[in-house]
């Protein structure tokens, strides 16, 4: 694609404008709560709301930032609009944060981060569909000993070791420090330059895993990456018009990995099936108490609590959206990759990891790539270097959904009710015949 030397001044420009307006929109930031919270919380017997306060962020600057972006227009439509979904993201992120702790804020939320009721462009398929299919499968199968969740017993220190050596491995001399912190919104955060873990959280093994795939080789890559860009500098801001895609992608890292399990997937359904509560009118004691039930201790149950709730409505009506967007970006990924694969364009999956960015910003970057302003990723997770087994995996992932699965799940369905539950199968060693490959 060509653009004149004056049109790429002003895409440079526009990016550098973006990301200045982007860097006072600390979404989590500025709606974590202080440790005081929890522990008046529990000091009163877990039977009243938290009470919490907010500093809501004057939305002058990034509003009069974004504002000027506006004013510049490339004469490109893709890249323009590119461009104008940024503004729109900041300029809601700047709004929900001017409005913590009312319904405007979650307006702003729901804009950002669409509700679990929000539809795919099937305009049928959502992530509270998911989040419950996952519940019942889960429960579906209680009777069945698939192994006990790894028990949580590797403190923080021990954990920043692992993740030290693995972005190390990864990123080399551009690895973040690794940093044990007092108060997080998670167990873990990264940043290009600090991944942060939370000191009272305790983690498994899979935990393990899971945090060096989701957020060493996921977010930190595409941070790096982000800041690589030095003609599109917005590809280092992480807007809140990214984070589905983001997440979606670290997700999905998860699974292709063999890192994620029941108990992730479970866990990821609850927060959706939480948010959806708050959304129908549960206030912080009811989700408390659902947590509760499924068997979550009563800080987790908090913890996890918080995050629906923080910037939001603690009386119920108005929760933070945020947390739906693990399976619904999980799904929008997926999918996506599964079409790149089937139309032969395996070139945007690794443009997905060039920045912070949403999958709807692909065509933009493509011209851009061809311009010259947008450089490929210099970091890829393992699993997307190498593209065969990815390549492998989407075909046969895409053709099973080309399959009416209800005649073949009616003839499974009849075969399995005659079977008996066979209790008494347990793992054996592997016999000395083998079949061939």
């Amino acid at each position: 694609m060509s653009f004149s030397p004056k049109t790429l001044e002003t895409i440079r420009r526009q990016a550098s404008i973006l990301r200045e307006a982007e860097k006072p929109v600390r979404v989590l930031r500025a709606i974590a709560w202080p440790e005081e919270v929890r522990r008046s919380f529990f000091a009163a017997g877990a039977r009243e709301l938290p009470r919490v306060t907010y500093q809501a962020l004057d939305p002058g600057p990034a509003l009069a930032a974004v504002g000027e972006a506006r004013r510049l227009c490339c004469g490109d439509e893709v890249v323009d609009a590119w461009f104008g979904r940024i503004a729109d993201a900041i300029e809601s992120g700047a709004r929900m944060l001017a409005a913590v702790g009312t319904q405007e804020f979650y307006e702003h939320s729901r804009r950002l981060y669409p509700g679990p009721e929000d539809t795919l462009p099937d305009q049928a398929t959502t992530s509270l569909g998911l989040a419950r299919k996952l519940d019942s499968v889960i429960r579906g199968l209680a009777h069945i000993d698939v192994g006990a969740p790894a028990p949580a017993c590797h403190l923080a220190s021990a954990v920043a070791e692992k993740m030290r050596a693995a972005a190390r491995e990864t990123f080399g001399d551009e690895a973040p420090e690794v940093v044990i912190v007092e108060e997080l919104s998670a167990n873990a955060l990264a940043g290009p330059r600090a991944i942060r873990l939370r000191r009272t959280a305790c983690f498994s093994d899979r935990d393990i895993a899971q945090l060096i795939h989701h957020e060493a080789l996921i977010h930190v890559a595409t941070s790096l990456n982000g800041r690589w860009q030095e003609d599109l500098p917005i590809l280092a801001g992480g807007h809140p018009g990214t984070t589905r895609t983001q997440e979606g992608l670290a997700v999905f890292a998860e699974m292709i990995t063999g890192s994620s399990d029941l108990d992730r997937m479970g866990r990821l359904a609850d927060r959706v099936l939480a948010i959806q509560m708050a959304i129908e009118g549960a206030d912080f004691l009811e989700v408390y108490r659902f947590f509760l039930e499924r068997g979550v201790g009563e800080e987790q149950a908090f913890e996890n609590s918080r995050r629906v709730f923080r910037g939001g409505v603690l009386e119920g009506g108005a929760p933070f959206t945020k947390d739906n967007v693990y399976l619904g970006g999980l799904l929008r990924v997926h999918n996506f990759m599964r079409v790149a694969v089937t139309t032969g364009r395996s070139d945007c999956l690794r443009l997905l990891f060039c920045g912070k960015l949403d999958i709807e910003d692909l065509p933009a970057l493509c011209r851009l790539v061809d311009a010259g302003l947008c450089r490929p990723p210099k970091f890829l997770p393992p699993w997307a270097r190498d593209l065969r087994f990815l390549l492998s995996y989407l075909s046969y992932s895409a053709f099973l959904n080309t399959v009416d699965l209800k005649p073949v799940e009616a003839h499974f369905r009849d075969l399995l009710a005659a079977a008996p539950y066979a209790d008494g199968v347990e793992d054996e060693p592997a016999s000395s015949a083998a079949g061939e490959a």
